[in-house]
C-alpha cells in the first residue's frame, strides 16, 4: 500500500495517526478560549464626589495673537508693533503675570525666517513657555 514506508504490506502499521489528536487539541483550545472570562484592566476605586460649590468651570487662558507679515510688520493682537525692543517689552510684561497667556504666532507664507526667529528668541528669553503656531494650512500646498 501507499502508507507503508517499506517492508511487507501485511505487517501492521507502526506509525500513529496524529490527525484525530490534532482535531481534539484544536477543539479543546477553542473551548478554553471561549470559556476564559474577559480580563478587565480597570481598577475600581471609590472616590469621594465633589460638592457643587467645589466645582469650578475651567478659565480659558488669555491668548495673544502675534502676526508677522511678509514685509516684517509685527501685529500684537491687531495693533502694529514698531520695533523688536517694544515687542520685548510686551513679552516681559506678559511673562510676569501669574498665569502666562498663550502666544499664537501667525507667520505669513512669504515672511523671512529671520523675523520669526527673532520673535521666538525674544519670547523665549523673556520666559514665555506657551507658544504655538497658527495658519499652518497655508504651507500645505
Amino acid at each position: 500500500m501507499g502508507m507503508s514506508a517499506g517492508g511487507n504490506p501485511d505487517e501492521p502499521m507502526m506509525e500513529i495517526n496524529t490527525t484525530p489528536l490534532i482535531d481534539v487539541m484544536l477543539v479543546l483550545l477553542i473551548m478554553f478560549i471561549i470559556t476564559i472570562p474577559v480580563m478587565t484592566h480597570a481598577v475600581k476605586l471609590d472616590m469621594p464626589r465633589p460638592s457643587e460649590d467645589q466645582i469650578e468651570p475651567p478659565v480659558p487662558p488669555e491668548i495673544i495673537e502675534l502676526e508677522i507679515d511678509y514685509d516684517g510688520t509685527i501685529l500684537w493682537n491687531g495693533t502694529e508693533v514698531k520695533s523688536f525692543a517694544t515687542l520685548e517689552r510686551y513679552f516681559r510684561q506678559e511673562s510676569t503675570k501669574p498665569v502666562q497667556p498663550e502666544l499664537h504666532i501667525l507667520a505669513n507664507k512669504r515672511t523671512r525666517y529671520d523675523s520669526v526667529a527673532k520673535a521666538l528668541a525674544l519670547a523665549q528669553r523673556q520666559g514665555l513657555v506657551k507658544i504655538g503656531f497658527k495658519g499652518m494650512e497655508q504651507y500645505a500646498q
